[in-house]
């Protein structure tokens, strides 16, 4: 429901179905009647407990990585990493579409922020040329929230390790979804997950539940349980959520029909999308973005498709650049393909009506 009104949810992260599913409810509550509500405290002082270490090493097992630590959400984990990594005077480069946190943290590090074209790796390598022989960090999203495509990770991971960069993923939209057991950005390219230095993504998103993590070699995930300040400084995530992650991480990555009926709706959508000729940008991934231009024009056809009975938001600037304002409709396990159908039809109206 939604202002008194019922409508489908085509605006929500849950990619898998997973966040009003039987068995995670069941664990949620199983784990609150074990350990309670609140974690009571920070990590450090008395707030981790065996379901945090249950659910770091549920990461470390489906991420291969050495280590893993656990933030409550993804924005904290961003946070974490540079202001914990870097310092005054060292460099971060960042793709210019990447989500807000990773910006907010190159500011929070006062290293020297550089912007590099979206997914655009020559401008990358220039602008690393540029500061040869400084220390530098590439930060990047593998699944860009607002459009839905995919960063070059080969080559990215190849202009990392030709200069010598730490190289930084936020696969928040990529973990569960993509990859052939849903491990993400970096299986879905086949490239080894040692060549990505830190790896974050979230357990609300396609694990239907609430947190985030980062992965990486013991040395780097040992400087951030030192120093990253939104860990340290800040109550831990109850203990029920952990177990209830945990839950989310193991069923994401299990169910693979889960994935397989996501792909296909995904399809069905582009497809749909491509024979009405509806001024929607590619994407492989649950984000489809119907591109509008005019916030006005966002918002008209927000209003429209949810007297049709369809809940999507209208995406403006900021969160976007000027003139590019949309509906960022994402798709769901849950959806039917009789859902999506009835949506293209809605979303070909919009057309119509607003001239496109």
């Amino acid at each position: 429901m939604c202002e008194g009104r019922r409508a489908i949810n085509f605006c929500s992260n849950d990619y898998l179905g997973l966040a009003g599913d039987e068995a995670m409810r069941a664990a949620l509550m199983r784990a609150a009647d074990e350990f309670g509500v609140g974690a009571g405290a920070s990590q450090y002082v008395c707030g981790y407990g065996e379901a945090h270490a249950a659910l770091e090493q549920a990461v470390i097992s489906a991420t291969g990585r050495e280590a893993a630590i656990c933030f409550a959400n993804g924005y904290m984990a961003n946070l974490a990493i540079q202001s914990a990594l870097l310092v005054r005077g060292d460099r971060v480069f960042i793709d210019r579409l990447a989500h807000a946190s990773i910006y907010d943290a190159a500011i929070l590090s006062r290293a020297r922020l550089h912007r590099y074209t979206h997914a655009e790796t020559a401008h990358l390598e220039k602008l690393l040329d540029q500061h040869a022989g400084e220390r530098r960090m590439i930060v990047t999203d593998g699944v860009f929230s607002m459009e839905g495509d995919c960063a070059p990770l080969p080559r990215l991971a190849e202009v990392a390790d030709r200069h010598s960069a730490l190289l930084v993923v936020d696969d928040a939209h990529g973990f569960g979804v993509l990859g052939s057991r849903g491990r993400g950005i970096a299986e879905d390219n086949q490239v080894p997950g040692a060549a990505i230095d830190l790896y974050m993504a979230t357990f609300a998103k396609a694990c239907g539940a609430y947190g985030a993590f980062v992965a990486g070699s013991s040395a780097l995930i040992d400087q951030l349980q030192q120093r990253a300040r939104t860990l340290i400084y800040t109550t831990a995530v109850p203990p029920a959520l952990a177990r209830a992650a945990a839950t989310g991480l193991h069923k994401a990555l299990d169910e693979s029909w889960r994935r397989e009926k996501l792909r296909h709706l995904i399809s069905c959508f582009q497809e749909g999308a491509r024979q009405l000729t509806l001024p929607v940008l590619p994407s492989r991934t649950p984000i489809q973005a119907f591109m509008l231009g005019q916030d006005s024009a966002a918002l008209a056809a927000s209003e429209q498709l949810f007297q049709a009975g369809f809940l999507i938001g209208a995406i403006r600037p900021p969160t976007v650049p000027e003139g590019t304002a949309r509906l960022r409709i994402a798709l769901s396990a849950l959806h039917t393909e009789q859902q999506i159908s009835r949506l293209l039809e809605e979303l070909h109206k919009v057309c119509k009506r607003q001239h496109l």
